[in-house]
């Protein structure tokens, strides 16, 4: 998740709070720029999303020339960057957003974040999973052509302990499993990680590298990237 964390000039007005199976959510604003907040951690802000937006576009980019219509599975709804560039992008043929957090749901559905995402979220290509994602890439039979995941600040930094296993060599494995040949992973990162993408490779990725983007608080985001086997 993310991300950016501008100057406290302007203290944050809590908009939502909420409890739920995985800790406290918070929605608050501060400024012009929205802000989630769990279980204490800041998590992303509106105040940037380039490296959100990076997430979709390399995904994309890296996927065999001349593939049709596929399909991106994003995991994290987050303040929805990443599901607008996707819906906003022709060539994808089907969008599946899941996020755990019923609340950040209900903030896209009609409520703050919805300037954002509704586009996206009424685009007939798109289907919002309000599940685990380590459950669904576990047990789901579906197949995606992309897997985009930022659910933490990333491998080395994750939001909930439990969110570690989709780092594992088990979660990699379902990752690998949920896509298809010539498939995709892309995983959103605060900071490179070489241990992560060496378990990549371990998992049986290939063409695993790792792509910067400049951001407002001077550290570049990262996307790490992999290839499922054709």
């Amino acid at each position: 998740m993310h991300h950016t964390h501008g100057p406290d000039a302007l203290a944050p007005v809590t908009l939502d709070r909420r409890e739920g199976p995985y800790g406290e959510v918070v929605l608050r604003l501060r400024g012009d720029d929205f802000e989630i907040i769990a279980n204490g951690c800041f998590l992303m802000d509106t105040s940037d999303g380039r490296s959100e937006r990076l997430l979709i576009d390399a995904a994309l980019a890296a996927l065999p020339a001349g593939r049709p219509a596929p399909a991106v599975l994003i995991g994290g709804l987050g303040v929805g960057f990443s599901l607008a560039r996707a819906a906003a992008e022709p060539r994808w043929g089907r969008i599946a957003v899941v996020e755990r957090e019923r609340a950040i749901v209900d903030w896209h559905l009609g409520g703050p974040l919805a300037g954002i995402s509704a586009v996206a979220l009424a685009d007939p290509r798109t289907a919002v999973l309000t599940t685990d994602l380590v459950a669904h890439l576990r047990t789901t039979t579906e197949r995606y052509d992309a897997l985009c995941l930022d659910i933490d600040n990333g491998p080395d930094w994750t939001v909930t302990e439990d969110n570690a296993n989709l780092y594992s060599p088990a979660g990699l494995a379902d990752c690998h499993q949920r896509l298809t040949p010539g498939g995709v992973l892309a995983v959103w990162s605060a900071q490179p990680s070489e241990k992560f993408e060496e378990a990549l490779r371990d998992a049986g990725f290939h063409g695993v590298r790792t792509e910067e983007v400049g951001v407002a608080r001077g550290v570049p985001d990262v996307v790490h990237l992999a290839i499922r086997a054709a």
